[in-house]
């Protein structure tokens, strides 16, 4: 396996929310992007986020490891949710919420805040 693969299988493995996308936090470079970001938010998730743009290898890297083609990916505690449309639709229907809560616990949203993680 390659480090790169490693590293970014790290994040998904480790993170409790790992999102992958265009840009940071900080600094959104996506429409799609800002929309996962902005609903794992009002979720209370505690993201960690990983800008793909740096490299286009992460983008294949990750893509190969997930299965999904587009950007942004949203990983928790390891299990791919999906990307943009999916976590919105997760987060209209209230169950964003409850996932997170089963899969991290009920005080998933007392854990630490937002953070970038860099995996170049």
């Amino acid at each position: 396996m390659s480090d790169l693969r490693n590293r970014i299988q790290n994040v998904i493995d480790n993170e409790p929310v790992a999102l992958f996308m265009k840009g940071t936090p900080q600094f959104v470079m996506c429409g799609n992007s800002d929309r996962a970001l902005r609903a794992l938010r009002e979720a209370g998730a505690p993201v960690t986020a990983v800008d793909i743009l740096p490299d286009p290898a992460i983008r294949q890297e990750l893509s190969s490891i997930s299965g999904w083609p587009t950007i942004p990916q949203v990983f928790v505690k390891g299990e791919l949710i999906g990307g943009a449309d999916i976590v919105e639709e997760l987060a209209a229907a209230g169950e964003l919420e409850q996932k997170l809560e089963s899969r991290l616990g009920p005080s998933y949203r007392e854990a630490r805040a937002e953070q970038v993680a860099r995996v170049l």
